[in-house]
């Protein structure tokens, strides 16, 4: 058996949300819900899937305790009352949760700026002594079989040299803008071959975009990123962005890798894209899913306009 090289993962929900108010000033955006489960055990089942054996979530003060329950508390009094309605069977999806592998919860380090990537470096103490670890947005949920988390890793293990890994997905040039941009060293993506990296910008102009191919909230990084995720690396906006951070060990000589998602990758950072990610989600795991064309017709003829 090989090695595991590949076991913790850092998975950040410590900002505003301001998008989401006035929900998420009471409820973290990534415990919305998809189906009966929050956005956040979606990407955590990503993670249990490619064998990830300790998860960090990066919280915000109010977000740290409602993750804590959720994922640790065994709500004994609904287990016991359900037994005694002889309906066990509907506690399983807490005991599922409950079964997760080791899951620790911490928040933002406040002496940091304002960024994508401070969640990230305020987790440093529990990964600087890993080969590597996952580092992942909350915000970014994928759909389909492998995972990006799983994709992340076998790509690892056969190229353990690799000081970086970043997934990517091509999108239209008119989205692209909004999400950073990959170029690859020897210009076009080529499947089952290291792609390494030639240049990534955070939302670019459409002047600066060369490429269709688009970085998403799932990197697999190593402890190197830390010397560019400091108080001193500030970027675009004043803000410490990971991209920037990724840009910079590149720049350094440092070898970093491309690899293309195999599944679907959507965005939940905003309740539009939200709502879309939802419905899928909905319609392709609950019982109810086959019905929702039905009721978006029913809905929309009595729609008075």
């Amino acid at each position: 058996m090989s090695e595991k090289l590949v076991r913790k993962a850092i998975i950040t929900d410590a900002g505003f949300a301001s998008r989401y108010l006035p929900i998420t000033k009471t409820i973290p955006k990534a415990m919305l819900p998809m189906g009966n489960r929050p956005i956040m055990q979606l990407v955590i089942e990503e993670c249990v899937q490619a064998g990830i054996e300790e998860i960090i979530i990066v919280a915000t003060p109010e977000g740290k305790p409602i993750y804590e329950d959720y994922f640790n508390n065994n709500v004994n009094r609904i287990r016991k009352q359900l037994a005694a309605q002889g309906k066990e069977d509907r506690y399983q999806p807490v005991q599922r949760v409950l079964d997760y592998p080791k899951i620790t919860v911490i928040t933002q380090d406040l002496s940091l700026p304002y960024g994508n990537g401070s969640p990230f470096a305020s987790a440093k103490a529990f990964v600087e002594n890993e080969q590597a670890f996952l580092a992942i947005y909350s915000d970014d949920v994928v759909f389909g079989n492998p995972g990006a988390a799983q994709t992340l890793v076998d790509t690892y293990q056969r190229y353990n040299d690799a000081d970086a890994i970043i997934m990517v997905e091509e999108l239209p040039i008119e989205e692209i803008t909004k999400y950073a941009v990959v170029s690859l060293k020897d210009g076009v993506y080529k499947d089952g071959q290291e792609n390494i990296l030639l240049n990534i910008i955070e939302k670019p102009s459409v002047e600066e975009t060369q490429t269709n191919l688009a970085s998403y909230g799932r990197y697999l990084l190593t402890p190197a990123i830390f010397e560019y995720l400091t108080v001193n690396d500030i970027g675009k906006d004043g803000e410490l962005w990971t991209v920037d951070a990724i840009s910079r060990l590149n720049q350094s000589g440092k070898k970093v890798l491309v690899v293309k998602n195999n599944s679907k990758w959507m965005t939940t950072g905003d309740p539009e894209n939200y709502f879309k990610a939802h419905l899928r989600f909905v319609m392709e795991n609950e019982k109810y899913g086959d019905k929702v064309q039905k009721w978006v017709e029913e809905i929309s003829s009595s729609i008075v306009k």
